[in-house]
């Protein structure tokens, strides 16, 4: 009763409209209290969420993204990829997917890399004939890569919560990002096939390819240093966001010098408005974790777990069926704060593996970035493209679906999930 009863006031007030943060923080507050534990603990929570070395590599990786973004690295990466697949029946959409993918594997942000690849996508897709609802759906989509493909912020959050290793999430995440955009890929082209409304590109001849190639060449070496060397033991996920930052100011004011000043302070400003929404959520949630810990709701709802579930496929399914009914009215990163410390102690009594679960929860609540209403990547590409909600929810629905099939083959094929993290 008592966990059903907090569970009810905390979706009161979210619904209600409190800040994510405050109605965390402030529930958990209340809930001390009202128990007789010290007040002390509040103030604990939140120091000990931010004096945190992992979570430093939140901001760092957001500065990286928003420089590129701004320094319009993104237009360089596309006009490389679409130099080699754009005349290729929908080599449009092949370009912005790989694209996507490549921004995905520098910035750890669904929002960056929805926002860099779709200013300069879209308008190019249209004026070739692509439906425009497919063209908004494919970029909101494409977007979601930013989170599965590592580096990804929410896979670092994750870790942070459950004491797990983030290279090995980071290492998990590949190949269920690959198997992604091989899927977005093949339907990309098998739509063009059979469209009659689609124009090629004319072919680049090779002298346009490597000059495009060569523009794109520092992006493409940035992406290669961050990744190479978290995998191999060089530096830690922070230290790889603290290079990254460094390279993209490098690459983006010294070699491609399209970063001014006043970019460099817009990038900034975003990248600290986002810091702090992002710390003061983790923090309250960090608060609401030790209530609840307190109140042994997480080892209640563990027990009920594991006598009412015999089988993992019935737990993940019931929570697949959860988090699409939560993203259609919490964000991403709210989700994971919410539910992951409630259910991480009932993975390995059912036998789950947490690096599996950690990939799993992030590839659902990339489905929660782009349903309505509440969908983030939604309204990102609403902004870019000057578009009607309804035009871009429309054209997601194909993506939601291999998104989904994604889960079920990594279910049904955990290597594909946990192959690299303990192969390496």
């Amino acid at each position: 009763m008592t966990t059903v009863l907090i569970l009810m006031l905390l979706f009161a007030l979210l619904a209600s409209g409190v800040p994510v943060a405050f109605a965390l923080g402030g529930l958990g507050a209340v809930l001390l209290l009202v128990g007789g534990f010290s007040p002390l603990m509040v103030p604990q929570g939140f120091l000990s969420t931010i004096d945190n070395f992992v979570l430093l590599a939140v901001p760092l990786f957001l500065l990286m993204s928003n420089i590129l973004l701004r320094g319009g690295v993104g237009n360089d990466l596309f006009n490389a990829v679409q130099a080699w697949v754009g005349h290729l029946p929908g080599g449009l959409a092949v370009a912005t997917i790989l694209s996507c993918g490549i921004f995905a594997a520098i910035s750890g942000s669904s929002v960056a890399t929805a926002a860099t690849i779709g200013t300069v996508a879209i308008p190019e897709m249209i004026k070739h004939g692509y439906p425009r609802n497919m063209v908004l759906g494919l970029l909101a989509a494409g977007g979601t890569l930013g989170i599965l493909i590592p580096p990804s912020i929410p896979m670092i959050v994750y870790g942070f919560i459950t004491e797990e290793s983030v290279i090995k999430l980071f290492l998990a995440g590949i190949g269920p990002g690959l198997l992604l955009v091989g899927l977005f890929i093949a339907f990309s082209i098998l739509h063009a096939t059979l469209s009659s409304e689609y124009g090629r590109s004319e072919k680049a001849s090779w002298a346009q390819r490597r000059e495009s190639s060569l523009r794109a060449m520092p992006s493409l070496l940035l992406a290669g240093i961050v990744i190479t060397g978290i995998y191999f033991g060089v530096f830690t996920p922070t230290e790889a966001a603290a290079v990254g930052f460094i390279c993209a100011l490098i690459i983006t004011g010294l070699i491609l010098r399209t970063l001014t000043l006043e970019k460099l302070k817009k990038a900034v400003t975003e990248s600290m408005v986002t810091t702090v929404t992002i710390l003061l959520i983790v923090a309250g949630a960090k608060v609401f974790g030790k209530a609840i810990t307190l109140y042994r709701i997480p080892q209640d709802i563990a027990s009920l777990i594991t006598q009412t579930f015999t089988e993992p496929w019935g737990f993940v399914l019931i929570i697949a069926l959860v988090l699409i009914v939560m993203g259609l009215f919490l964000e991403a990163l709210s989700m994971m704060l919410i539910m992951v410390p409630v259910l991480a102690p009932a993975l390995l009594p059912i036998g789950i593996d947490p690096i599996w679960f950690g990939v799993f929860f992030v590839i659902m609540i990339e489905c929660a970035l782009i349903t309505p209403p509440i969908g983030l990547n939604l309204y990102v590409i609403q902004s870019v493209a000057n578009a009607k909600m309804g035009e871009v929810a429309s054209g997601v629905w194909p993506f939601l679906l291999l998104m989904l099939f994604t889960v079920l083959v990594s279910f049904l094929w955990p290597d594909l999930v946990l192959y690299l993290p303990f192969k390496f």
